[in-house]
């Protein structure tokens, strides 16, 4: 019998799924990496617009390390050393990234074969399975992920996962956003980010120092502005190249995380989260990614908005936010939504 992610099932052809709303929004999605491709706005002039960037075909995800719209854990984000340090013991990873591990380690959960569970014209549900040592990761883990889109054409994403072993667990979307027609520069759109602190990183990408409140730095986004406006105007950014750095979210429930807005105030994205924080990353690595029309991407060509807990999590308990481990007999969940509006 195939598995999802057996080698087999690997070479099979690709499942794909396509949500309709009553607006004409479609949301395009695969089963490998469990990866949402597409989502087609209708705007107000009667014209379409591509919200994510893309591959021009599923099977071009395979050559592309930027994990366009993948599905990522089992941990999101980087741990330092590829180690964990709960409990007496020190647990080794599997690391991708020098000596750290990113995004679940080398064959990550965006590498996988989902297995669909269910669909309609609304709604796509994955299920994955990942074996106890997997990537390092103690325990068996039953993970189970479902797509929904509605008709104010907000897509929203729904986690579950349990373990039979005290485990880390931090599951992502990575989709990078670019609200623009042409899809130029992403770094034109304006931003708000209901966050009052962010953790600074070393080169690595790993956290450096404690959190930092967002006040009279370039990292404060309370109020909307160009994400171009402080592009790289002090150290923190310049040690990866730009924004590519995790927020605590402070966010008052039912409010947005983050808003998005395309340069031209045409297309907005609103980000809601049951998640401690945002990672907000401008593509300061897209240069040379195979793209919908089929060519490359620029660096900046896309901005990911990751909702997560804080990179490294594992290692620090003192960090103010919701506990990463997930313990046998518990669920982790997670509810992430991202509501497109097309504006005059």
């Amino acid at each position: 019998m195939l598995t999802p992610d057996s080698p087999a099932n690997k070479k099979a052809d690709l499942q794909l799924t396509r949500l309709r709303n009553d607006n004409g929004m479609i949301a395009t999605f695969m089963d490998r990496g469990a990866t949402w491709l597409s989502a087609r706005v209708p705007m107000r002039d009667g014209s379409v617009r591509e919200a994510l960037l893309g591959c021009a075909s599923p099977s071009d995800y395979a050559h592309q390390s930027a994990y366009l719209g993948a599905t990522v854990g089992r941990y999101a984000n980087r741990i330092a050393n590829a180690q964990l340090h709960g409990g007496a013991n020190t647990i080794r990873l599997a690391a991708n990234q020098g000596k750290h591990q990113l995004h679940g380690g080398p064959d990550g959960f965006h590498q996988r074969r989902w297995q669909i569970i269910s669909q309609n014209d609304s709604e796509v549900e994955y299920r994955l399975e990942s074996a106890d040592g997997d990537q390092g990761f103690p325990g068996k883990l039953r993970v189970s992920l479902r797509y929904r889109l509605d008709n104010d054409n907000t897509l929203s994403i729904f986690y579950h996962a349990e373990v039979d072993k005290p485990c880390p667990v931090n599951l992502t979307n990575h989709a990078y956003f670019n609200l623009d027609g042409m899809q130029g520069d992403a770094r034109q759109h304006r931003l708000t980010l209901n966050a009052a602190q962010y953790l600074p990183v070393d080169g690595e990408g790993i956290p450096n120092a404690p959190l930092t409140a967002v006040e009279g730095t370039s990292f404060d986004f309370r109020r909307a502005k160009k994400v171009a406006q402080d592009f790289l105007q002090d150290e923190d950014q310049r040690q990866v190249q730009g924004y590519d750095h995790a927020f605590l979210l402070s966010a008052p429930a039912g409010d947005a995380a983050a808003t998005l807005w395309s340069a031209d105030d045409k297309l907005k994205l609103e980000v809601f989260t049951s998640a401690p924080a945002l990672q907000l990353y401008t593509g300061n690595h897209l240069a040379g990614v195979p793209a919908r029309d089929g060519g490359v991407y620029r660096a900046y060509q896309g901005i990911a908005l990751e909702s997560e807990f804080l990179p490294d999590s594992p290692n620090h308990p003192e960090w103010p936010q919701p506990d990463c481990w997930l313990q046998p007999g518990e669920s982790y969940q997670s509810t992430t939504r991202y509501k497109l509006t097309a504006l005059d």
